[in-house]
Order: structure tokens, then C-alpha cells, then sequence
């Protein structure tokens, strides 16, 4: 948990050193209360906070260093140094001698900053998957970090101001994507990248971005053995430290991770369910079929409209920067609910979908491409034709369903799979102001989705969809939603499906196994059946789902708290009057769970305003 932040360069007149970084340093612990290391040198500042075994900080030849998380060494010699004085200790020994080349010396979950006074040179990395954090801004001076841009923002030299076209990202993607955040001159490192700074100037540099060998054929057998040894090892080292749990929503991930966790510590795995008194919603007959056949212990809670009345503000101070994802409320009441239980570290199921091909999307954009295997004259010189001059396409259903077919296949990716997006579907002239929309590129979110997709080493459709996800999903999405609730709720979260060689086994495992046809995770299935439970491998991917929209309509202080919110961010002159009142009136009234999510995502965007000053 936590994190760590400072400076590099010349401290500003106004304001004690001392100070600076103690203020910093504070921001790290107010959620979690875990203990602070700071260190001053003669032009940097340094903090750390974190708890037993995750927080690293060393000052040896000159150099100083702090590292958060859980990193190993792939070097002997380095990793003896870290296994005697700490990660830290073997950072700087490293960089002495590599440069940014120590990043790829290390392995699993980290963020880290290393800074030599003498000869002005400094490094800030993140881990290869984003499961570590740091917003940087350059000054006149130097460098100011953080894994958390609040802690940018104790910093004198800082003068945060709202960069809108990260705000139209966020109603787009309902998250900021990297390297941008909500903050026009603050930026983020991106998953596998490091920051240099010498002699003055800085460089952001790549050490790591996933290769895919897309031609290896192995056998079955040998590739199950590989796998699952893979993760029973990566279970039993990230639950060695204090009491485990894990959360078992019941799918496929969550469910081995916990059989796994009984498997390595030889007793029943404690295990956390979420559950929804609201029909379609509530997946918990799934969490138990799993708890008893790994005969878990197994802790239930059902989250009501109050709970998430509660964790709205607090979800929206701990993030940065607007955050929509609103799993984030189950996961926060299920990581509290362990807390309150006795753990002091869960293991969450993140990151099988972008490993393995489990996301429904992949098997959906599979058909879509059948479409462009057909002969041009045909796909140009028929279909298309006659879907363009069919009478009745507007309000025939079959007309209809198969003019929109044909539109979508014929869109190349990235943009087929923006087809379905929200925004895209309501118009952005529609949800925002003239005055906004001036402001920004209304092509920025396709822009960076092209940049990802095409920026993927890889040749198939669904190793570019995985890449892509890796960026956009997990990194932007899914490890802050989990990191952030955890850290709320003050216990540690650790991902066994993200171990640094499971992820190399993913990247070598054939595309068709995969993806197999439209068989989403048919490797990941067919390796674990025998150990799952049938009607999980057989189950439709459901996950953390709120019933936010239903709730919305029946429960009045949840629809107080979200009228106040809309109607405070109508005053900012950005969102347009009349779609906040449509939205709130007959497009809920139309579809409360699809319409829902908008009020979610524009109310946690005036939230977000709200708890962190912004203008």
C-alpha cells in the first residue's frame, strides 16, 4: 500500500525542505496509516510509505533510494544485496552500474525513484504491468513526483491546473488513460517505463513491453505442467507474508486463485464474497459452488444502496484524477469486510481476462472479422449495397439489425471496438457545452486507442486485443479500481495471475489457444478442468457488477446525493442542462442500468472536483 514521492533539483524559496517533504510524505499514509521513511539531501527530497516488507529506502555512495512494493531481483549478486539491506539498498547498486538499466533487473510489483546528489542524475520506473504508480511534473528546477498526485500538490513548485481533454477521456473511457492524467502539466509513467533525469535534461525511455511468439506449438501436457506450477508458485510466495485471503467473486480467476491459496498453505483459504439483493445482479451462488468445492472458509456480504451512498465521497478522494469504474464500490466493501475479518493481505484474480482471452469482447470482434476474410467484390459489390439501399432501415428490427451488422464489420480496429461506447452512442454534442467542445479534440480517445492497438508487437487479432487491454484495462482501469479500494479499506492486495513469467507463458501460448474460434480462455479452461468446478469453467463471465441503475430509481438518498452532485456540475458550464435533465428523467426511465452508468460516471467526475479543489 501507499507509495512513495520527493523532489529532485532546487528547492524553492518558499517553504522549508523539511517541510516540503514531510507534507508529501503525509498524503501517502491518511488512508492506510502505514509507516514513513524521508530522507533530505542536499537537492533532493525522498519519502516512502508503506507496510512490513513493502517499503525500501537506503542512502550508500552517495546516492539516495526508495522503492514501494514487492520487487525480486533477477540478478544473484543483486538480489543478495536486496535480501541483506533491501531493495532499495540493491537499486542504487544497480544504477550505479546499469544506469535505467536496473529495471530490467527486476521483477513483480514496484515503483521506485533513485537520485545521486554528485552527479545529478536521478531514475523513476514503475513495474511492467502498472501495478506501481508515479505522477511526475517537470519545474524549472527539477522533478517533483508521487505515486500519488496529491502529493504533487504539497510541493510548492506545483500549481496544478485541469487538462480538459483528460476530462472528455474520462467521460469517454470513464478513466484518464496514460501518460496524461487530469492535470495538464503533470504526467504518468507508463506500464514498463522509466524516467531519467541528467545533466539537466530527462528522458522517458520503454525497458519492457510484452513480445508475443505467436508460432510456438508445444504439448498440451508440457504447457498445463508449465502453467499451473507457474501460478501455484506465484500463490504460495505473494501469501507467505501474514494472514491471506482472497476475493472469489466466482469466476474462473478468483475461484483458482482461492483453491490454489487452500492448495499451498494447506489449510482452508479464506475467501470474500459480494453479493446484490437485486435481480440479475447477485453472482454469489457461484462463490459458494466454488467455496465448497475448495471448502473455503467463506465470508459473504451483501452490499447495499446505503453502503454505496457511504463509499461514494470517500472513493472519490482517494483517486487522483476522475474515476468511473463503479466496481470500485464492491471491491472497497468486500477489501473493508476482510480487513474487519483479520486479513492482512488479499489476493485478487486480476488479469487472467488479458492473459488468457476471457473478455466476451474478444469472441465478439472474432466475428466481426469473418466478415473481411469474404471477397472484396462481394463485401463491396453486394452486402454493402444492399444494406446502404434496403427501404425500412430505420425502423425495421431485421433491416436494421443487419444494416448496423454490416456497418460494424466493415470498421477496422481499434474504432469497431469503440462502436458500443456510450459517449460515442449518445454524441459528444449532445453531452457537452459548444464552449467545451472548442476546447478539446473530439478525435483524441481514437487517436490513443489506434496508438495502443497498433503499438502491439504482435500480428493476431486477439494478441493485439490483449496488448491493447493490457494498456487500457488493467493499467487505466482495473489494477487502480482494486489498489485504490484496497488501500481505502487498509489491507495490502497482491496479483498471482500477473506474475512477471506467468505473463511471459501468456505471451508464448498460441493465439488459437486462446482464443479458439469464439471459445473465450479455451487453454486456461481446459488446463484447469479437474480442479474447477464444471459449472464455473461453464459460466458466463458476470464479475463486480453494480446495480447502480435499479438502485438509482428506488432508493431516494442514492438519488439525492446523485441530483446534487449533477446539478453541481451543470453550474461548471462544461456538461450541457438539457442532457443532465433527459439524462435523469426518460433515459432512466428507458434503461436504468445502461443510462445508469452515465449518471455514475458524470457524478464521480463532479465528485472528483469536489474533494480535490479543483477550479
Amino acid at each position: 500500500m501507499s507509495g512513495i514521492c520527493g523532489w529532485v533539483g532546487r528547492m524553492e524559496p518558499s517553504g522549508s525542505a523539511d517541510e516540503v517533504i514531510q507534507a508529501m510524505a503525509s498524503v501517502l499514509s491518511r488512508f492506510d496509516g502505514t509507516p514513513t521513511s524521508m530522507q533530505r539531501g542536499e537537492r533532493h527530497g525522498l519519502a516512502v510509505a508503506g507496510t512490513a516488507g513493502r517499503a525500501s529506502s537506503a542512502v550508500t555512495h552517495g546516492c539516495s533510494a526508495v522503492v514501494w512494493g514487492t520487487p525480486t531481483f533477477t540478478d544473484e549478486a543483486l538480489a543478495r544485496i536486496a535480501q541483506a539491506s533491501g531493495p532499495a539498498a540493491a537499486a542504487i547498486a544497480a544504477f550505479r552500474d546499469q544506469g535505467p538499466g536496473v529495471c530490467t533487473r527486476l521483477s513483480g510489483p514496484f515503483s521506485l525513484a533513485v537520485v545521486c546528489d554528485a552527479s545529478g542524475e536521478a531514475l523513476f520506473a514503475v513495474d511492467r504491468l502498472g501495478i506501481g504508480n508515479i505522477v511526475y511534473a517537470q519545474t524549472s528546477e527539477g522533478i517533483v513526483f508521487g505515486t500519488s498526485a496529491e502529493a504533487l500538490h504539497r510541493h510548492p513548485a506545483i500549481r496544478p491546473q485541469v487538462d480538459w481533454q483528460s476530462l472528455y477521456h474520462y467521460v469517454h473511457f470513464h478513466m484518464v488513460p496514460g501518460p496524461a492524467t487530469a492535470f495538464s502539466d503533470e504526467k504518468r509513467l507508463l506500464p514498463g517505463h522509466y524516467l531519467h533525469m541528467r545533466s539537466g535534461s530527462t528522458r522517458v525511455g520503454r525497458y519492457w513491453q510484452v513480445q508475443f511468439a505467436e508460432n510456438e506449438e508445444r504439448p498440451f501436457v508440457e504447457l498445463q505442467e508449465t502453467f499451473l506450477t507457474t501460478l501455484r508458485d506465484s500463490v504460495q510466495r505473494m501469501s507467505a507474508h501474514g494472514r491471506t485471503g482472497a476475493f472469489l467473486s466466482g469466476g474462473t480467476d478468483s475461484s483458482t486463485v482461492s483453491g490454489l491459496l487452500g492448495q499451498v498453505t494447506g489449510k482452508p483459504a479464506d475467501t470474500f464474497s459480494i453479493g446484490f439483493a437485486e435481480p440479475g445482479y447477485d453472482e454469489m451462488e457461484y462463490a459458494r459452488i466454488a467455496a465448497r468445492h475448495f471448502k473455503t472458509a467463506q465470508h459473504e456480504y451483501y452490499v447495499t444502496p446505503a453502503d454505496i451512498v457511504e463509499a461514494i465521497p470517500k472513493l472519490a478522494e482517494i483517486y487522483d484524477q476522475p474515476f468511473g469504474n463503479s466496481s470500485a464500490v464492491p471491491t472497497y466493501c468486500c477489501a473493508k469486510f476482510a480487513r474487519e475479518s483479520g486479513m492482512q493481505l488479499l489476493l485478487g484474480g486480476d488479469g487472467g481476462d488479458e492473459l488468457f482471452g476471457g473478455n466476451e469482447r474478444y469472441a465478439t470482434q472474432y466475428r466481426y472479422s469473418l466478415y473481411g476474410r469474404l471477397p472484396g467484390p462481394l463485401r463491396c459489390g453486394l452486402i454493402e449495397p444492399l444494406a446502404r439501399a434496403l427501404p425500412g432501415g430505420a425502423v425495421v428490427p431485421p433491416i436494421r439489425w443487419y444494416r448496423r451488422l454490416v456497418e460494424l464489420a466493415s470498421m477496422p480496429m481499434p474504432q469497431r471496438m469503440d462502436a458500443h461506447n456510450l459517449l460515442v452512442r449518445l454524441g459528444p454534442q449532445n453531452v457537452f457545452t459548444h464552449e467545451m467542445l472548442a476546447t478539446i479534440d473530439l478525435g483524441g480517445p481514437q487517436r490513443l486507442m489506434r496508438d495502443v492497438y497498433n503499438g502491439a508487437q504482435a500480428a493476431t487479432l486477439i494478441n493485439k486485443m490483449l496488448a491493447y487491454d493490457f494498456q487500457f484495462t488493467l493499467a487505466d482501469s482495473d489494477l487502480p479500481k482494486v489498489m485504490k479500494s484496497c488501500e481505502l479499506a487498509g489491507v495490502p492486495v497482491e496479483f498471482p495471475m500477473l506474475d512477471d513469467r506467468l505473463v511471459s507463458f501468456s505471451a508464448h501460448l498460441a493465439p488459437h489457444l486462446k482464443l479458439k474460434g469464439t471459445k473465450l480462455r479455451y487453454f486456461f479452461k481446459e488446463a484447469l478442468r479437474g480442479f474447477l468446478p464444471d459449472e464455473i469453467i461453464t459460466k458466463t463471465k458476470h464479475g463486480f457488477g453494480l446495480p447502480f441503475g435499479p438502485w438509482l430509481r428506488s432508493h431516494r438518498p442514492l438519488y439525492e446525493l446523485v441530483m446534487d452532485s449533477l446539478g453541481a456540475l451543470r453550474k461548471r458550464g462544461f456538461v450541457r442542462s438539457d442532457f443532465i435533465d433527459d439524462l435523469m428523467s426518460s433515459r432512466l426511465q428507458e434503461h436504468a442500468g445502461y443510462y445508469g452508468t452515465m449518471a455514475w460516471v458524470l457524478m464521480m467526475l463532479e465528485m472528483w472536483f469536489t474533494r480535490h479543489s479543483a477550479p
